[in-house]
């Protein structure tokens, strides 16, 4: 019997699609050293020595709805800037992002694995094996996010060509190219600063209390006394709350403004309240480890045949 387990172990060893490896299961009877050469025999699995080499580069994208009442943010993953810019690899991004604006999979496994929008006889994990084998570089699908509403629109912002790519999400009664332009700032002002909450309910409280005990102990190594460190700590939280909410951030087009006042000062122009509801920021790579090479010890190695 061919389990879904056998069938991610093989995908995982070669990189070929889901439904190949099931194949190659059923065809071996289950072996899965058999499976291995049977699918390295149909060139299916040329993208498996690729699949431990760390593909940070990438893009970044976005997709919105006419409506601007949904839309999506993909990153997109490969190993160079060259292949970044490749076409192929442009348009499995774009299509990808495409379709995470319509998806239902609440997971990047689950979202991997539905029909490609643009090839309904294959998976999205499938069209990026396949790119793999033909551009020759290690590359996959990293994360996704949705965003829907109702009353309201949903915006996106992309900066450097995909290195950066924001969606916001605004909540109002009404929708006109003002409130377009004013999601517009916002996405950008999240591309620029980097805001990690919302607001400063937003911050949990793990990171809060590490902060403050980051600010505590600072503050005694600096020989305040005791009795005013707590009052110095405060302070600097709510320097922190400046730096890491949205709303109480300077806002960039503006220094005399916070996003908060902006946004009071919109929803007075607009005649309805404007609220921010969510947003997401992706910056290409981020948290994957990269690796530093030595580009003539690399040539080295090659020549000495390691």
């Amino acid at each position: 019997m061919i389990t879904a387990s056998m069938v991610k172990e093989l995908r995982e060893r070669t990189g070929a699609g889901m439904m190949d490896c099931k194949r190659a299961l059923s065809e071996t009877e289950g072996d899965m050293e058999k499976a291995i050469e049977l699918l390295r025999e149909k060139g299916l699995a040329a993208a498996a020595k690729k699949a431990g080499r760390i593909a940070a580069e990438g893009l970044v994208c976005t997709s919105i709805s006419e409506d601007m009442k949904s839309g999506s943010i993909v990153e997109v993953n490969c190993e160079t800037d060259f292949v970044a810019d490749n076409e192929d690899f442009v348009t499995v991004a774009k299509n990808v992002a495409i379709q995470a604006a319509q998806t239902s999979s609440t997971t990047i496994d689950e979202f991997v694995s539905e029909k490609y929008i643009a090839d309904g006889a294959i998976t999205i994990n499938d069209a990026v094996t396949a790119l793999i084998a033909k551009l020759g570089e290690n590359m996959s699908v990293r994360r996704f996010q949705k965003f829907a509403i109702e009353k309201g629109i949903v915006q996106s912002y992309i900066h450097g060509g995909g290195r950066i790519g924001v969606l916001v999400e605004l909540a109002c009664e009404k929708q006109d190219d003002a409130l377009i332009q004013i999601a517009k700032d916002v996405a950008m002002q999240i591309a620029a600063a980097s805001p990690l909450f919302l607001d400063n309910t937003c911050v949990d409280h793990e990171t809060l209390e590490k902060e403050k005990e980051i600010y505590r102990v600072q503050a005694l190594n600096e020989g305040k006394p005791e009795k005013i460190v707590e009052k110095m700590v405060m302070g600097r939280v709510n320097k922190y709350y400046k730096e890491v909410c949205l709303l109480e951030q300077v806002w960039v087009k503006n220094a005399d403004y916070t996003i908060t006042k902006y946004l009071q000062e919109e929803s007075a122009k607009l005649g309805a309240e404007i609220k921010i509801t969510r947003f997401v920021r992706f910056e290409r790579g981020e948290g994957i480890e990269k690796k530093e090479e030595n580009f003539a010890e690399e040539v080295q190695r090659q020549v000495q045949g390691k």
